[in-house]
């Protein structure tokens, strides 16, 4: 027993040593003993210990103090034993001097910190005013001003509520986690308070908000003050009152009589993105009991590559001109690093839209009616029908003169023995394929049966393809699927004259997306098919059109302006490699939490679904059918194709004939030679 006492006694030196060592950044010479009893009855150690058992995910202490080491290694020692028993694991405990160099800065997991501070040490009043947005951003703090006379192991008390002015010129904003311990002078009580305050920047905003955590005493611990309502145990959660305040929107619109309709459905095809976003900062507002001021910008904001500043409305929130973005946009990678994106509020997207085409005009409908294995098995059966009427004329040719003498010199030319060779055979059964007759006439019954098959068989594959050619003439294709489908296609494209249309085409990198500006959108000479959103739509309805633009915009329009007949038949071809818009707000800013929350809560309560279902239209239904389409060359091509190459290779042919002609009655003997 002695000797593990003596072991725990060991080991407990070596850790007051190791405290010792790190508590001002050089080594101490002067040994402590852990067990006094002026450490078992520090109430800074014991405020700090009960503190943190209310604090969710403190992982990691940081002491920022100017205590003697036996105080420290006290504290270590209270939190270990205190957190070890607890479901939410040990938490680790370092110490280190007042400098603002040992700030977590750049610590990925600075929402598990919690930052111990004594505003009666020297330095830590400069600490925190240099910690600037770490004081109101992820990191906790607990902060006390210790007056704590120690004589004879007992402690005073903590200063007064009214100690703390320093506090008062601190940015602790309404995302603040600072607690800190003083004593209410009318009744003597410890409390744990906090404080905060909307914005910095003007005399009307610089008034705190107190707020009352709890009360403290040796005995209890901690007790949090439970109102007559259930208390939230979260801060954005329980800060959502802001009494009034302004908050300051920046939105976005690219036409000035949009000002005028807001709040009404008046044209809301226009600035349709910023109408929904206008309404639903309103009802956040609304709920933060809050008032919003908007500034009016016509653009989204995109970087400057020789300023690396953005302008329009990510320019605004940085300059904090604005503290949120009054329009959704678009969730781009060099956008993170300047805003912060909170939630979609707009289920929207630009696309290419267009009326689809006939099938014809995308592919050969000629090839279409039969599958693959359909055609191979025609081509075999007329290969396979010409070499066997071959044979059997050519039997029927040689039994007939054997037996008859000479009556086959009587024999027509649309009898047998004209037959030839395999090619008559193979153009008279092409023939029947086609619905032309057979020019031979069989003599003998195999024979005639061969022809009277072929005659059945080829009359049904004949009326099989007639008919599904006539079905596919009339079809619409589905064949332009993709973006690269699109530039394949002979379709003219076009897109809404807006700043991120004219941004997004003119900055692509992506190769078939470059291509198609290039190729599609920019012309000859140097122009741009960037139109207003009617004549567009316009374009659409007359065909063979893709027009880029906000899908529930160009729906609206749609509606209104197309015939039944042309809603059929409706695709989408996206280009922009983005998601939905997100609503956007200050980097880094106070308000980010209690704003993302009321957005969710706009969405749950269907607010938000109701304001887009007003404002957006959705797809048109195809209820009046299609209409008849008349036969256009476009239908027709391949056989003009198949039909012009016939004429070049008969009229080769002929030529070719014609040199071998001349050429052989030049070279070779004359007719006597033969004789």
């Amino acid at each position: 027993m002695d000797k593990s006492r003596y072991l725990q006694f060991l080991v407990q030196s070596l850790i007051v040593l190791k405290v010792l060592t790190v508590s001002n950044g050089t080594p101490q010479a002067t040994a402590v003993n852990p067990l006094s009893p002026q450490t078992q009855t520090d109430q800074r150690i014991a405020a700090v210990r009960d503190l943190l058992v209310h604090l969710d995910r403190a992982h990691q202490l940081l002491v920022l103090t100017c205590w003697s080491p036996s105080v420290r290694y006290a504290l270590w020692q209270s939190v270990r034993e205190s957190t070890a028993t607890s479901h939410r694991g040990t938490a680790s405990v370092r110490f280190a001097p007042i400098d603002q160099r040992h700030l977590p800065w750049h610590d990925p997991n600075q929402h598990q910190i919690v930052i111990v501070l004594d505003l009666s040490c020297p330095g830590t009043d400069r600490l925190l005013e240099s910690a600037r947005q770490l004081l109101y951003y992820r990191v906790r703090w607990i902060v006390f001003r210790s007056s704590i006379e120690e004589s004879g192991g007992s402690v005073r008390g903590w200063s007064n509520c009214s100690e703390y002015s320093v506090l008062d010129r601190l940015p602790l904003l309404v995302s603040n986690e600072l607690f800190y311990f003083c004593t209410e002078t009318s009744t003597g009580q410890h409390l744990v308070r906090q404080q905060y305050r909307l914005a910095a920047r003007s005399a009307s905003s610089s008034v705190p908000i107190y707020e009352t955590f709890g009360t403290w005493n040796a005995a209890l611990g901690v007790r949090v003050v439970v109102d007559s309502k259930v208390r939230p145990p979260v801060t954005s959660i329980r800060r959502q009152n802001f009494h009034k305040f302004q908050l300051r929107a920046s939105l976005v619109i690219l036409h000035n009589e949009t000002l005028n309709h807001l709040d009404d459905l008046h044209d809301k095809h226009i600035d349709t993105l910023s109408r929904v976003n206008y309404l639903l900062t309103k009802s956040v507002a609304h709920a933060l009991n809050a008032t919003v001021k908007f500034s009016i910008v016509d653009t989204w904001g995109y970087r400057d590559r020789e300023t690396d500043r953005y302008n329009g409305m990510i320019g605004e929130l940085q300059r904090d001109l604005a503290d949120l973005g009054g329009t959704s946009m678009f969730f781009t990678q060099d956008r993170i690093k300047s805003v912060d994106f909170l939630a979609m509020t707009a289920s929207t997207r630009a696309s290419f839209i267009f009326r689809a085409p006939k099938l014809s005009f995308t592919s050969n409908v000629f090839v279409l009616p039969f599958d693959q294995y359909v055609w191979y098995c025609t081509v075999s059966f007329i290969v396979l029908s010409g070499v066997l009427l071959l044979v059997m004329l050519r039997t029927e040719q040689r039994y007939t003169a054997g037996g008859r003498g000479g009556r086959g010199s009587a024999i027509g030319s649309n009898s047998p023995a004209a037959v030839t060779g395999l090619s008559d055979t193979l153009l008279n059964v092409f023939g029947t394929t086609c619905q032309q007759g057979s020019f031979i006439e069989p003599q003998t019954a195999p024979s005639r049966c061969l022809i009277l098959l072929c005659l059945v068989v080829l009359m049904f594959l004949y009326a099989s393809y007639s008919a599904n050619i006539v079905a596919l003439i009339q079809a619409p294709s589905t064949k332009i699927q993709t973006l690269e489908d699109l530039l394949a296609s002979r379709l003219k494209t076009g897109a809404e004259d807006t700043v991120y249309n004219q941004y997004y085409f003119r900055t692509e990198t992506e190769p078939s997306r470059k291509a198609l500006y290039e190729r599609k959108m920019r012309n000859k000479d140097g122009t741009e098919n960037f139109l207003p959103l009617a004549q567009g739509v316009e374009l659409i309805r007359q065909g063979h059109y893709a027009f880029h633009v906000e899908r529930g915009v160009c729906y609206k329009l749609i509606s209104e302006t197309f015939q039944e007949e042309e809603k059929c038949g409706l695709q989408e071809v996206e280009y922009l490699k983005v998601i939905e818009p997100y609503y956007a707000i200050q980097k880094n800013s106070s308000f980010r939490e209690p704003v993302r929350i009321n957005l969710f809560k706009l969405r749950e309560f269907g607010i938000q679904g109701r304001e887009h279902t007003l404002l957006y239209t959705k797809k048109p239904r195809c209820i009046g059918g299609s209409s008849f389409i008349p036969v256009s060359i476009v239908d027709v091509w391949p056989a003009l194709v198949t039909l012009g190459w016939g004429y070049l290779l008969t009229v080769a042919v002929l030529i070719a004939e014609l040199l071998w002609f001349r050429l052989r009655s030049r070279i070779l003997p004359t007719a006597g030679y033969f004789q």
